[in-house]
C-alpha cells in the first residue's frame, strides 16, 4: 500500500504560528469541521505562512497583490484547481476570523477566485455490477470476514452511507454513539458532515446481512468493543481498512473497475433517482445540505436515459 504524499505529511506536521493555530482550534471546537477538512486547511495555512515568510511580509499586513502572487505560486507548482480553491477558502477564513477580532481592517483574499475545474461526474456502478458485488460469495475465505464485508457493502449501496459513517457505527444506541442501526424500524442513524445527524432507511437485504454478521461478530470483536464493524484484531474497523477490503472484494467479484466506498454511495443515489425521480428525497437520504450538490445525479440519470434511448429506439441513430 502506497503511503501518503510526503509533501502533505510535512505540511500537516509543520507547526503554525500561535495566532494561526488558534484559528485551527476555532475550526475544530466551534465550527466542528471534519478532521479531513481541518488537515487540508492546516496544509493550506502552512503554505500561506511559508510564502509570507519567503516574501518577508507579516500576514496581518499582507495586501491583495501579495495574496494574488501567492495564489499564482500554487498554480505554478501544479496544484489542481480544487486544491487551490481549498487553499483560498482556508486563507479567506483566517482573515475573516482575524477581521472579527480586529487584527485586520480588510480581507485581502476577497475577490480572489480559484481557476475553474472541469466538473467530473461521479463514477457509479451499474445495477448489475452493484448486485454482483453485494452478493459475491467466494468459494474460500474467512467466513467471519465475508459476513462482515457483505454487511458493509449492503449498507454502502443500500443506504448510501459514507465510509466514515459506517466506520462510526456502534452495536447499540447511546449518548456516546456516533451512529447505530435500529433493527426494529429498519433505519440507520448516523453522524454526517458538520456533525449533523440523520436517519436513513435500511432495506431488507442489508438488515439480513447485518443480522448474519451480528450472529458471528462476538467471535471477532473484543469484549468491550462498541463498534459494529471490527478488524481481525477485534477493534473498530478504520475507513482505510474498509477501503482496502472493498477494493479486494470487487476484484474477486470480477467488477471491471476500481471500487471505493463513495462509488457505492454514488450508485445508491443515481439508481434511486433513476427509479423515483425524486431529487429532494435523494438529497435528504444523502444528507446534502444543498440540493445543488445532489443535482449532479440528474446528469448521471440523463446519461442512463440516453443509453437506453440509443439502444432501444428505432430512430435513435441514422443509418448510413
Amino acid at each position: 500500500m502506497a503511503g501518503p504524499r510526503p509533501v502533505a505529511v510535512a505540511l500537516a506536521a509543520t507547526p503554525l504560528a500561535p495566532q494561526t493555530e488558534r484559528f485551527i482550534t476555532h475550526l475544530v471546537v466551534e465550527r466542528r469541521l471534519a478532521a479531513r477538512t481541518v488537515t487540508l486547511y492546516r496544509e493550506a495555512l502552512a503554505r500561506l505562512e511559508a510564502a509570507a515568510a519567503a516574501a518577508g511580509v507579516a500576514l496581518e499586513r499582507a495586501e491583495p497583490h501579495h495574496l494574488r502572487g501567492w495564489a499564482a505560486q500554487l498554480r505554478n507548482r501544479g496544484l489542481a484547481p480544487r486544491s487551490i480553491a481549498i487553499a483560498l477558502a482556508a486563507w479567506r477564513g483566517l482573515y475573516r476570523w482575524w477581521g472579527r477580532q480586529g487584527r485586520v481592517a480588510a480581507n485581502p483574499v476577497d475577490g480572489l477566485r480559484a481557476p475553474k475545474a472541469a466538473k467530473l461526474l461521479p463514477h457509479a456502478l451499474s445495477v448489475e455490477q452493484a448486485v454482483v458485488l453485494a452478493e459475491h460469495t467466494p468459494a474460500r475465505g474467512d467466513a467471519l470476514l465475508l459476513a462482515r464485508d457483505r454487511a458493509i457493502v449492503e449498507l454502502l449501496y443500500g443506504a448510501g452511507l459514507r465510509v466514515a459513517e459506517i466506520a462510526g457505527l456502534d452495536v447499540h444506541a447511546g449518548v456516546a454513539a456516533a451512529g447505530w442501526i435500529d433493527h426494529v424500524d429498519g433505519s440507520a442513524h448516523v453522524l454526517g458532515k458538520g456533525s449533523k445527524r440523520r436517519g436513513v432507511p435500511v432495506g431488507r437485504a442489508a438488515l439480513a446481512a447485518l443480522a448474519a454478521w451480528l450472529e458471528v461478530r462476538g467471535r471477532m470483536a473484543k469484549a468491550d468493543e462498541a463498534a459494529l464493524f471490527v478488524s481481525r484484531r477485534g477493534t473498530r474497523l478504520t475507513p482505510a481498512q474498509l477501503r482496502l477490503r472493498l477494493a479486494a472484494r470487487a476484484r474477486e467479484a470480477g467488477v471491471p473497475t476500481h471500487v471505493h466506498p463513495h462509488m457505492l454511495r454514488h450508485s445508491f443515489a443515481s439508481h434511486l433517482l433513476q427509479s423515483s425521480g425524486d431529487l429532494r428525497a435523494v438529497q435528504e437520504l444523502l444528507g446534502h445540505a444543498s440540493i445543488a450538490t445532489t443535482q449532479v445525479y440528474t446528469k448521471l440519470d440523463y446519461q442512463h436515459l440516453a443509453k437506453v434511448y440509443d439502444a432501444a429506439h428505432p430512430r435513435a441513430r441514422r443509418k448510413g
